[in-house]
Parts: C-alpha cells; structure tokens; sequence
C-alpha cells in the first residue's frame, strides 16, 4: 500500500533512495548471513582471548569477609565499634545508620589455603578450593551503588539508572551470533523464594534494537515459553503462517521504516528454528554419569543453579555467545551465620563443576567465567550482634569477584583491601573498569562500540573505565 500522497513524510522519501539497500540488508538477515552491526573500528586489532561469557551473578551481595577476603583482626577486635578514622564518613544506609555502635563482626568461618597458589577462602568454598588455580580473585571491586537495583542495574548495564543496554546485549550487538538456530544471549535463573526481585531488563537491550535483548530459558518442560505448535497446528502450518506473517510486516516496513519491523521478522525466524534446537539444546538426558557427577547432586534438579550451570556447559559448546546465570538470596542482613553455608553449598560444587567441564573440554581457554554480586557486605553487624549470629549490611567501597578462562591470568590474586576489610589499600577495580576488561577480551575496545541514541554516543563504559592489565595472562 502507498502511503497518502500529502502525508509522505522525510522518512518515507529516504526509505525510496535506500529501498535497495534496504531489501539486500534484511534478505541478508533473514537468509542467516548478516553481518553484525557493531560500530566501525571497536575491534582493535588483535585476536580475543574469549569467544563467548558466562556469567554467575550472585544476586544480593554475598559477604566478601566469609567467602573470598579473610580478616583475623575482626575476630580479635569482634564486637569492639567499627573506628571513625576507617569509616571515614563513609555513607550507610538506612538499615545500620541509626545503629548506635557498629560491632565489628568476626566471620564464624575458617579459611584454608587451596591449590599451589595457596589462596585462601572459606571452609564453605572446598570445591571451589579445589580449582583455586584456575581462577584470578579480584579482592578490590567497587562501586558507587549501596542499594540492590540500582546496583544490580550498574553491573549489567553500567548505568545505575535503568534503560540501557544490558553487557550481553552490548556484546551480542558488537560481535553478532555464532549459532543461527540458538540466540546469543541466553538467561537462566536459579528456580528460588528470594526478596529481591530480577527484572527482565537486567537482560534487556534498552536502547538497541530488541534482537540483541537476551532470552530467557525457563526450567519447565517448556524452555522458552510459546515456542511449540499448539495443538492441530504441524510444521508446514507454521512455516506457512511465518511466510505470510513475512509478507505482511514487508508490506508494514515499507510504509512505517520501521527498524523494529525488520527485528520481529528475525525473531519470527528465530522462533521456528528453535523448536528443534532448544529441546536439542536443554535436554541433559545423554550426559554420562561421571558430568552429571561434576556439578553434584542437584544437577538432575531442574531450575537448580547445578542444573543451570550444567545448561550453561551445553548453551556454551553450541555457539551461545554470552550466558547470563542468576542465583539470587545473598542478601544477608541477619542470621548470616545460618543462611549463608546454604547459599554456598548450592553453588561452590557447580562453579567448580562447570570450570572443569569446560576445561577437559577444551572449552575455557577460550571461555571467559565470571562470579560475583552487585556489592559487599560490611565488616560490622547490621543489628545485635550475638555469640552466635550476625547480619552484614550493604557495602559498596570493597567487594570480591573471580573470573577464569578467556585470557585471564589463574591462580593469582588481585588487589587488597585493609585489615577491617573496609577500604582498598591495593589495585581497585571499579565495574566500568571490569567492563572494559571483558570487552577487551572479547576483542572489542570499549571506548569504540557504542551506539548513537539521543543525539550522543552511548557506551557500556560510559566516559570511564580502564582494563584491569593486572589480571590478563
């Protein structure tokens, strides 16, 4: 249909001059042979160390002090005030300001050294011991944000404020797709009661075109909802369907020039190749007994953070590009001492599962592994601290992460923070600077993959962020 002769607007008088172009492009697209669309000159010139991420989120902020960063001195100072001179009026929220004193809390756990590194962390981490070096510990992240969205939203997105980008939709547009039939970005969330909700657009693509958004698998018989024909409908009816679909969105195009029109069409696309190769994909069922074994006996648990790892494994062997696991219930404000060896027992032997699955595969020197939350926990107790418990409020001047894999140095550690666990003394790492590190391992300068959005230059990294040389092998 032609647009109404006195309404022709500029748009529909360039879409005339670029129609060809136009059709070559989404031909291209829709016959899975299309270049991605990163901005020119974002790939510096060197090969990347990774192919493809996963990322263990740990939603909530777990206590650096009991898992990753050990501290003697809060044992023998346990229950004295945090010092003025180390708080340094550093805020608080709202939870602990009004405390009158703020006890410094000893962590209830043993640490033991692990691997020919000799790094040490928690008694609750053993099979995380046990890969110790295989991975590079970050004991100097920090952030701006002290509350859980807006600081979950920093990681992901490096905006503390919502509406852009999510990292893996940064980096599914930048360096495209490896598997036509598979989306590049996939989400998996640990299947749990939890008090801090996760938005889908922690995942989501903001401002970039929604195909770059990521896609969440689900851990029912049904992976990705309103993927299989109903009932009385074959294949044939489908594919006939989309062709006519097609033919009506075209029509549609022509008349709106409309770059999300062109997007539905591919995600149309991608939907009928995925009723074969999403079962094909999430099905565990020809995994021999000594995998199953690696990530323990939760694996066969579908919606488990075992399970999920193990999907994790599969998404990553078959091409997906960045996978994004969620394990939310970190957020640890009292009862820590009761509810924090839980939390690790669910996950310390699925980490350490997945970083050998990978590596008798051959997968993770070229796969980049990521593991931590959004903040900290303070050295002090939120609340009463007693003989037998405590709680850790949020803190966002000091917390740990590791990676492994993808070109990062194993089996060192990075940065330090002081004796009360409170304040970096050694190589901080703020989260535009990790962002600017994954990228670069991914061969992609930060600085250049950015996307024109009203009427400036966006990026992951914003204006900041510096590659954590320190840690790159």
């Amino acid at each position: 249909m032609e647009p109404d002769p006195f309404f022709v607007t500029r748009r529909h008088f360039l879409s005339r001059l670029t129609a060809g172009i136009g059709g070559m492009a989404l031909g291209s697209v829709l016959s899975g042979n299309a270049a991605s669309s990163h901005p020119a000159g974002a790939f510096p010139g060197f090969a990347p160390r990774a192919k493809r991420v996963i990322y263990l989120f740990m939603s909530g902020g777990p206590a650096q002090q009991d898992l990753f960063d050990e501290k003697p001195l809060l044992r023998q100072r346990n229950g004295e005030p945090l010092p003025d001179s180390v708080r340094a009026g550093q805020r608080l929220t709202g939870m602990s300001g009004n405390q009158a004193i703020l006890p410094l809390a000893g962590s209830h756990f043993d640490f033991n050294a692990h691997g020919k590194s000799g790094t040490r962390i928690s008694q609750l981490l053993p099979h995380t011991g046990g890969v110790i070096d295989d991975i590079c510990l970050i004991r100097s992240m920090f952030t701006e944000a002290i509350n859980h969205d807006p600081a979950m939203t920093f990681l992901q997105t490096g905006s503390q404020i919502a509406g852009r980008p999510s990292i893996g939709s940064w980096v599914h547009y930048g360096l495209g797709t490896m598997n036509e039939n598979l989306p590049a970005f996939v989400v998996l969330v640990t299947k749990k009661p939890t008090d801090q909700p996760l938005y889908a657009r922690l995942w989501g693509s903001g401002f970039l075109d929604s195909r770059y958004q990521g896609v969440r698998f689900s851990s029912g018989k049904e992976p990705v909802f309103h993927l299989t024909n109903p009932d009385g409908i074959c294949g044939t009816g489908r594919r006939a369907m989309l062709d006519k679909l097609s033919e009506l969105n075209r029509i549609s195009y022509q008349n709106e020039i409309d770059p999300e029109i062109e997007s539905r069409i591919v995600q149309y696309e991608m939907a009928y190749r995925m009723q074969t190769s999403v079962p094909e994909a999430t099905t565990i069922e020809g995994e021999p007994k000594h995998v199953l074994d690696l990530y323990g006996p939760d694996v066969s648990n579908p919606g488990t953070f075992a399970a999920n790892c193990l999907q994790a494994r599969r998404l990553a062997e078959r091409g997906v590009r960045f996978i994004q696991l969620y394990h939310p219930g970190w957020d640890n404000h009292g009862n820590l001492p009761q509810s924090i060896p839980k939390l690790a027992k669910e996950v310390d032997q699925p980490c350490a599962g997945l970083l050998r699955d990978l590596k008798q595969r051959g997968l993770l020197e070229d796969t980049l592994v990521i593991c931590g939350g959004e903040f900290g926990r303070t050295s002090y107790s939120q609340g009463t601290l007693t003989k037998d418990t405590y709680g850790r409020d949020h803190h966002p001047r000091c917390f740990s992460m590791w990676m492994a894999g993808g070109g990062v140095k194993p089996g060192i550690v990075h940065g330090a923070t002081d004796d009360f666990g409170y304040n970096i003394t050694q190589d901080p790492v703020h989260v535009h600077d990790l962002h600017a590190t994954i990228l670069h391992l991914m061969g992609i300068d930060h600085t250049k993959l950015t996307h024109f959005f009203q009427g400036r230059h966006f990026r992951l990294t914003d204006v900041h962020g510096h590659i954590v040389k320190g840690i790159l092998a």
